[in-house]
């Protein structure tokens, strides 16, 4: 296949953060609520003790739960739903002196920060409808706390500010990583990509080289590489000028993607030298394909402005079963390569005769 970017994910790391911070999270909350309670215990306020210490055990049973399954969203959706049915129950019952619609001040930038801005505006929306009419109508049941106008007043002032602030924060955070995520991207892109023809570069191919032979020595799986100049191609060069040749070097970029296979990578080795990777092939299937791609250059037309460019390939082609390392291998592609061109050009090396005595790849000397 052609040179096929994967960007490296950074989600996955900022999700063990979120993880990290939810534990952290779920820590302090039920040292607060364990404390608080007990604060209450003492000052003869049983009911809310008691009911501060009951909602400890779903924050701990929540992380619990995400310690023996690992799930994320669970751990996520767990925390907040308990917070949410906290502050619900504060708003209500008023906490201590009417003090406990308060704590809510710490919930908007926990909901942006867990969940997305759509997600947090649609909770902070209902909790805002909850508070309303806990404010409004303290006569209904489980609400026990009236608050004054001007303490209402107040609150949803202040909330308000907080959300919006909090909102705008998290869109500009969220903005800036995406970013620096999209910048990331393209440096790590141009860093393993030939910028003239787009595929894989030399320090690229290095890479998948290495980690293709890590795969040999642990599961025997062969592969083989293709090395391949362009023939006389200064020539080309010097006789057409540098676009031309830079036109070569692209139309040959696309030719190849078209002939290789998705699971083979091709790259620019430097120069007008080219190196195919080849995952699971043996050396008669490599020198098949090399041939077949011989006979695609030989038989396109290479043309820049009006005027048909002379273009043929040699390849020297190896298998990592006539190699010990990588370096082996890419010497005795190189010196296969050189025999090709000693030869006549135009033409794919080591010249391998199946049982029936006729050539796997069967060459055309250029004249």
């Amino acid at each position: 296949m052609t040179e096929s970017f994967t960007a490296q994910p950074t989600d996955s790391s900022e999700e063990a953060r979120i993880t990290r911070l939810l534990t952290w999270l779920s820590l302090m909350a039920i040292v607060f609520l364990v404390g608080i309670g007990t604060k209450a215990w003492n000052a003869d306020h049983a009911v809310h003790a008691w009911t501060l210490w009951a909602f400890a055990l779903p924050i701990t049973l929540n992380m619990a739960h995400f310690a023996r399954t690992g799930n994320r969203a669970a751990q996520k959706g767990g925390l907040i739903t308990v917070v949410g049915l906290l502050f619900a129950y504060l708003m209500a019952s008023g906490g201590e002196s009417n003090t406990g619609p308060l704590w809510f001040f710490v919930f908007p930038p926990l909901l942006f920060y867990l969940t997305n801005l759509k997600t947090g505006t649609a909770i902070l929306l209902f909790c805002y409808l909850l508070a309303v009419v806990v404010f409004q109508f303290p006569n209904l049941p489980l609400v026990t706390a009236e608050y004054s106008t001007d303490f209402k007043i107040r609150f949803f002032a202040a909330l308000t500010f907080e959300s919006i602030f909090c909102f705008v924060l998290e869109a500009s955070r969220l903005k800036a990583r995406n970013e620096l995520m999209e910048l990331a991207r393209t440096h790590e892109h141009a860093a393993r990509t030939d910028e003239l023809t787009g595929l894989a570069n030399r320090r690229d191919m290095q890479h998948r080289l290495l980690a293709e032979f890590s795969r040999f020595q642990r599961s025997g799986h062969h592969f083989s590489i293709v090395l391949i100049d362009l023939d006389l191609f200064k020539a080309i060069n010097d006789q057409y000028g540098h676009d031309a040749g830079d036109e070569v070097l692209k139309t040959f970029a696309g030719l190849m993607r078209t002939v290789i296979r998705q699971t083979d990578v091709a790259a620019r080795w430097g120069g007008e030298e080219f190196l195919l990777l080849l995952p699971d092939t043996s050396l008669l299937q490599a020198l098949t394909l090399a041939e077949r791609l011989r006979a695609e250059v030989e038989t396109t037309e290479f043309v820049f402005g009006k005027q048909q460019l002379p273009v043929s390939i040699s390849a020297g082609v190896c298998s990592i079963a006539k190699a010990s390392s990588v370096d082996e291998l890419l010497k005795q592609a190189d010196v296969h390569l050189y025999s090709a061109k000693e030869a006549g050009r135009n033409r794919i090396a080591p010249r391998v005769r199946s049982l029936g005595g006729h050539d796997a790849a069967n060459p055309v000397t250029q004249s």
